[in-house]
């Protein structure tokens, strides 16, 4: 069984930082590609960045140079460190993954930036 579970979320003034986690069980983690996305009220979900088995990374232009995404393999985790937040960035922010057409969700957790 897939489990994948966030933390990490909270509330941060603007300029602020934020270090998400997701702990991913029942895959092979090492060689799995992993997403962040997010979702704000009102808004479509919307891809922030991946990260490949290899380490290859890809960012969303609205957040590049502000994220960073990484990944733990012996922990079987994958981060977002959010730098420079701005209150666009409020948002719940999923981990995702996928074996072939079947895609994993965590539950989400909340990102609220105070302007």
């Amino acid at each position: 069984q897939v489990q994948l579970v966030e933390s990490g979320g909270g509330l941060v003034q603007a300029g602020g930082s934020l270090r998400l986690s997701c702990v991913a069980s029942g895959i092979f983690f090492g060689i799995m590609a992993m997403d962040w996305y997010r979702q704000a009220p009102g808004k479509q979900r919307e891809l922030v960045a991946t990260i490949n088995s290899a380490g290859s990374t890809y960012y969303a232009d609205s957040v590049k140079g502000r994220f960073t995404i990484s990944r733990d393999n012996a922990k079987n985790t994958v981060f977002l460190q959010m730098n420079s937040l701005k209150p666009e960035d409020t948002a719940v922010y999923y981990c995702h993954t996928a074996i072939g057409p079947v895609a994993y969700w965590g539950q989400g957790t909340q990102v609220t930036v105070s302007s």
